[in-house]
Parts: structure tokens; sequence; C-alpha cells
């Protein structure tokens, strides 16, 4: 992976300004159609967009086979703490796998650090989540935090009860899976929550992108505390180490 070089900060984009869809969004194209300049993206950053796909959650509603936790106990769990971290796995809509660990520091800040020969690096922070391509000599791409279904659990206070965002939920032997979307936006897309009770455990997500596409991250067992320093979760200041400032 080559260095960046001399970069310049990223300006923030306008919070209400439209934000590029991530993943694969487009419909299928006939033979000979051009793509939109707008969202033609390098196929091998899809796996990623996918992972941030603007949605804020939903999921296809299944039989109640087990008893389920409430929407409060789970909103309850999210809100309870303010550190996590997990090794995950991310499979993704070709197939493909890539691993990697993810930090957690409520409210507002992630860091998804991909694993060899992937290498890449997602943070959220400051009202923005930008992807970082090692292999890229271009800029962070960036989105705001509160268009991506990141925003669930980075929060300040979430509430899985709130007027139209879950629209069905239920349990699946010892699972719950919660179907949630943005109230608001629900064209943008939708993601299955899926928690393990006793104690209460977030274990899987499936985000479906606007065009179809899914990509399932799974946890390898999400540890609540521990101190990790803000630098994790600062997009300028990692933007200026790999420029070398």
């Amino acid at each position: 992976a080559k260095p960046l070089k001399s970069l310049p900060i990223p300006k923030r984009p306008d919070l209400d300004a439209p934000v590029p869809r991530i993943g694969n969004p487009l419909p299928a194209r006939e033979k000979g159609d051009a793509q939109p300049a707008a969202t033609a993206y390098p196929a091998r950053m899809h796996p990623i967009r996918a992972l941030l796909a603007p949605a804020l959650l939903a999921l296809m509603a299944l039989p109640a086979a087990a008893e389920k936790i409430s929407l409060d106990q789970l909103s309850a769990y999210i809100n309870g703490f303010s550190t996590a971290q997990s090794g995950f796995t991310q499979i993704n809509a070709d197939g493909s796998k890539s691993k990697g660990t993810i930090f957690i520091k409520r409210p507002g800040r992630a860091r998804f650090e991909y694993a060899k020969p992937d290498d890449s690096l997602v943070i959220a922070g400051g009202g923005q989540v930008a992807i970082f391509d090692p292999k890229s000599n271009n800029p962070p791409e960036q989105f705001p935090l509160r268009r991506t279904p990141l925003n669930l659990i980075l929060a300040a206070k979430v509430d899985l009860a709130r007027a139209r965002m879950v629209v069905g939920y239920g349990a699946d032997d010892k699972t719950t899976i919660v179907e949630a979307q943005d109230p608001d936006h629900p064209d943008y897309g939708t993601i299955k929550l899926y928690f393990s009770p006793n104690p209460i455990t977030l274990r899987k997500w499936v985000i479906t992108d606007g065009g179809g596409g899914q990509t399932t991250v799974m946890l390898s067992g999400l540890e609540q505390g521990g101190s990790f320093p803000e630098r994790y979760f600062d997009i300028t200041a990692e933007t200026n180490k790999r420029a070398g400032n």
C-alpha cells in the first residue's frame, strides 16, 4: 500500500446535503447503459460502503419461536455501556469475507480496523463517518453519522420504541431480532440486529442497502468496558498522520 501524500483535511459536508448511496444502490442496468457518475464507486470498496449503508435499521419479522427481549430492555442495554470492543467477521454480498476489530466509545464514536489483506479503516467521530483506503492517495470519504446505521448504537440516547422505527420484531430459538428502519427515510435501507439473552448481548447485524445487496457482520463477543485513546476516533488526526504531517 502506498502512503498518502500531502492530503488536505477534508471539509465536513453539509449535513443536510444529499449523501451518496453506499454499497450497490443502483438497479440492474441493461448492457450498454452508462453508469451515473454520482454513484460510480470502485468495486473493491463496495463491501465497506455496504457496512455503512445509510440506514437506521430494519429486518424481516420472524415467527415468535421463543420469548422476546423487550424493546425497552434492548434500548437499556445499548444505553448502558459507554465503551466496548469485539472482533468481527464481515460477509459481503459477493460471498467474500473480511475480518477486523471494532472499538466503540459512546456517544458518537467507533473505529473499524480491517485486517490484512483489506487493511482499511473506518472511523466515526465528530458527527462524521470516514472511510480510509490504504491503496488510495485520496482523502477519506465522509458521510454524516446520523445517516448511517452506526447511529443506532452510537446515539446519546437509543430508543427502539420510537414511533415508526421498529416495524416488527420476533425471536428465533434464543435470539431476539429487531426490525426497524429510519422513520423518516425508509428508502435508505434496512438492518437486522440479533441479540442473545442472559446477559443481553448484540451478536450480529445484517444490512441490506438500497440496491438489495446484503452485508453480514458477526461479532465474536462484544466486551463492554475498556479505555481507548481519543485519537482512535479523530478523523482529522488520522488524515494528518497518513499525509505525513
